[in-house]
């Protein structure tokens, strides 16, 4: 994106009414897959008419619609909550955001209980199992509460539909191919994943592992461990020292978690490693990571723009409390000024709304992100 584009959708976010947040910068699923939003870096909320097009406020209005994310303390989680209020007040209902104390699925059971207690109209639990919450949602369920899963999912029977980043296979490939490509396509290679029940990691790393044995291009990598840091930047620093030791002729790590790649990137770079570092980051947290030549320690990352998907899990939270859908395979909504959306079939069995690709941040265009999100 040029920067004089980049400095226009800025000024226009700024000179919004107060919490003016993303709200000309959603993803729309036609508009172009490898740009995140502009203006996702202005505070939350946008102006009730931008956030609000296509949504019915009279409807929305004296609704209770509340988001469990993984764990307190996580800049992702906070940044999707962010997104999801924004939307949610912008149609006239009540958003309560609850942050576990631990990314445990106890610590969110006793969360969805709580809420189940308050008659909250909608839940939506970013999971940090996709089985253990199972029971609570169920229940949830029974209760009249319109219950969505996003960012990490919960399995098809504890959920009427999932809010997700981008599809699990396109990931899997865009990180595999990041790997290859920065080993040189030959060596031995680790991930850094976030707790080892964290559905959404486990289904990328599953995917990676797919393509990388059912592709003779990728025969020369060897995989040589998967350490889990629990989304703790204490334990994946740790597990990535701890690498470097074991394997020290490790070429590559790959970190498909926020807290996880942000923790290696430093050890990485203040040990002088030769060994590089690709996966998912914020570009706020990793841009003195990001460059070429030996002094980095990441060549580029990928992520999408976790506001947006905030935003979408919230027009979702919204649809289904209005009817407007029920999670079905084929439905459709509005989604604001991010367009139209359909639910579609997801490979575990359930439905899913995609949010639409992941974007690359290089040397070329870090700068021009890390002060938006």
């Amino acid at each position: 994106m040029k920067k004089k584009l980049l400095s226009a959708l800025l000024c226009v976010a700024m000179s919004a009414t107060l919490f003016a947040g993303c709200g000309n910068g959603g993803t729309p699923a036609n508009n172009d897959a490898n740009e995140p939003s502009s203006s996702a870096g202005a505070d939350a909320g946008d102006s009730a008419d931008d956030a609000g097009a296509g949504t019915d406020d009279s409807a929305s209005g004296g609704k209770t619609y509340a988001m469990v994310t993984k764990s307190a303390g996580n800049p992702y989680n906070e940044k999707e909550a962010e997104g999801f209020k924004e939307v949610i007040e912008a149609n006239g209902g009540t958003a309560i955001i609850q942050h576990p104390e631990a990314a445990t699925a106890d610590a969110q059971v006793s969360v969805i209980q709580s809420l189940i207690s308050q008659g909250v109209d909608s839940i939506s639990v970013a999971a940090n199992d996709a089985n253990a919450l199972q029971a609570a949602l169920e229940e949830a369920m029974a209760a009249g509460i319109k219950v969505s899963a996003v960012d990490s999912a919960t399995n098809a029977a504890s959920r009427m539909t999932f809010a997700n980043q981008a599809g699990t296979k396109e990931i899997g490939q865009t990180l595999m191919d990041a790997v290859y490509d920065i080993s040189g396509g030959s060596g031995q290679w680790a991930i850094v994943s976030a707790t080892s029940q964290a559905t959404n990691q486990n289904a990328w790393i599953d995917a990676m592992k797919e393509i990388m044995e059912s592709d003779s291009k990728y025969a020369d990598l060897e995989l040589v461990s998967i350490e889990y840091g629990d989304d703790v930047p204490e334990k994946s620093t740790t597990v990535t020292q701890a690498l470097l030791t074991n394997y020290p002729d490790l070429k590559v790590i790959c970190a498909p978690t926020t807290v996880g790649i942000a923790a290696a990137a430093k050890v990485l770079q203040d040990q002088g490693s030769s060994c590089k570092l690709t996966g998912l980051g914020l570009p706020s947290e990793m841009a003195a990571y990001i460059g070429d030549g030996d002094s980095f320690s990441c060549p580029y990352m990928f992520l999408w723009n976790p506001i947006d998907v905030g935003r979408l899990s919230a027009y979702i939270s919204l649809a289904l409390v209005n009817g407007d859908i029920n999670g079905a395979t084929g439905d459709t909504f509005e989604a604001g000024d991010m367009g139209s959306y359909t639910v579609v079939d997801a490979a575990d069995g359930g439905t899913e709304v995609i949010l639409g690709p992941p974007f690359k941040f290089d040397p070329s265009n870090i700068n021009e992100w890390k002060d938006i999100y």
